[in-house]
């Protein structure tokens, strides 16, 4: 594959994890929450979407680090990019198979107000808002460093 086609890839798949990390974190959720009665249904809506933008973000990271490798060889490993992105990858994986689920359990056996499982809902819900917020903009900054690191294209 040539190089400009995996450059294409690249900038398709980065659009694809970042725009949903930012159209259903800050637009669709958000939106949920305000115009739906309740929040249950709101919420269990938004953990549906989370898990989409989840796995987009899991499969996303390992094409754009392949990517890198690709174009740039062993020097990509040596830009600031490379590691934004593994640190993303690693964000999306700990929010996926360790806070949702977690967090599904919480809801599953039923969460009362104010009880100590409510509390610990709450807890891992705020971990997980922050390190989507750093994921969120982790991306940004992968978006606007696109270009750099890559070899020239004619």
């Amino acid at each position: 594959m040539s190089i400009c086609w995996l450059m294409a890839l690249e900038r398709a798949v980065q659009t694809l994890w970042v725009g949903a990390l930012w159209a259903i974190g800050y637009l669709a959720v958000p939106i949920l929450f305000s115009s739906l009665e309740g929040r249950q249904l709101a919420g269990e809506l938004a953990g549906y979407m989370f898990t989409a933008v989840n796995m987009i973000g899991a499969v996303s990271g390992v094409v754009l680090l392949v990517i890198g490798f690709a174009v740039a060889g062993n020097r990509w490993l040596k830009m600031r990019r490379a590691w934004v992105l593994v640190t993303m990858w690693i964000l999306v994986l700990i929010g996926a198979f360790v806070l949702q689920p977690m967090m599904q359990e919480l809801k599953t056996a039923g969460l009362v107000p104010g009880s100590d499982e409510a509390a610990r809902f709450g807890m891992l819900h705020g971990i997980s808002s922050v390190l989507y917020l750093i994921t969120s903009l982790a991306g940004l900054y992968v978006v606007v460093t696109s270009s750099r690191g890559h070899p020239k294209v004619p």
